[in-house]
């Protein structure tokens, strides 16, 4: 009978001295930026409750709070900025570490450009937003007249019950993500500021890529692909790609903040965010 050293195996019950995750020491505290819909918000405090729990989690200040989900990129960007005046009044904070997912990102860019809140955000990081439009948008747009103002009535009336401070327009914002709008209006008016670093996060699933996808959002996904193609369901992965690119995740749109989101993958999105943590931290922000 083979001798068992019992030492061996008590050397894996040696305890680590310091067995919690390291905790990231940012400059700035973080602000999350939610964006186009409210659907989230039936399920969770804020559509990017969970990652700002994860983000406090890793021992960073952050908040997500919430402004209206179906309005104007103009509209929520006014609405960006009264939070974080809000919070800088609340706690005396000078400026914050800005993570923009999906059109998040567009509304902070306006808001940075044109609402004179520069001075406020030390560096911009995005999630998944279309910096170059998306296709999904335009397809939106075509259809039907009558269909389409059903649905904008349905949503607006939706967005108003859960955000009840501010008159919805959810065709309106549409109309700001087609390609079109964005390379040739919202681009060329907004620059980014000299002073702010810029960051991006892409992804790609689905079609074209090895990556799995939710069968409820494989439609929309492939009729991107055709057009653009890869994309995260809602947004390609070159579309996204804004300042300094951190990388690119398998992750879908919902995904990236934590719904729909499976066991096994839940990895995934953990890495992603703490990229983004590490990103900042390394450009002691």
């Amino acid at each position: 009978m083979k001798w068992i050293e019992p030492q061996k195996y008590l050397k894996k019950l040696k305890l680590d001295e310091f067995p919690q995750p390291d905790i990231i020491q940012l400059r700035y505290p973080t602000l999350l930026c939610h964006g186009y819909g409210s659907m989230s918000m039936l399920m969770k405090p804020s559509p990017m409750h969970d990652s700002c729990l994860r983000l406090r989690s890793f021992g960073i200040q952050a908040f997500a709070p919430n402004i209206v989900p179906y309005a104007t990129i103009e509209i929520r960007a006014s609405q960006w900025a009264e939070r974080i005046a809000q919070l800088q009044e609340k706690y005396g904070y000078k400026k914050f570490n800005v993570i923009a997912h999906s059109m998040g990102g567009l509304d902070m860019r306006y808001a940075i450009h044109h609402l004179g809140i520069s001075s406020s955000v030390a560096s911009l990081t995005t999630v998944a937003t279309p910096h170059h439009g998306t296709s999904l948008a335009e397809i939106v747009l075509t259809t039907p007249e009558l269909l389409k103002e059903k649905l904008n009535e349905l949503m607006n009336w939706f967005g108003e019950n859960v955000f009840p401070d501010q008159k919805s327009n959810a065709v309106a914002a549409v109309e700001q993500l087609t390609r079109n709008y964005i390379e040739e209006t919202f681009n060329p008016s907004t620059p980014n500021h000299e002073d702010i670093q810029y960051f991006s996060i892409s992804a790609g699933v689905g079609k074209g890529t090895k990556h799995p996808l939710n069968p409820i959002l494989r439609l929309q996904n492939q009729l991107i692909y055709q057009k653009e193609g890869v994309n995260d369901s809602f947004v390609t992965a070159e579309s996204a790609v804004w300042g300094e690119h951190i990388g690119e995740y398998s992750l879908s749109h919902l995904e990236q903040i934590d719904l729909q989101v499976s066991k096994e993958r839940k990895p995934l999105v953990n890495q992603m965010w703490l990229d983004i943590a590490e990103t900042l931290k390394k450009n002691r922000l």
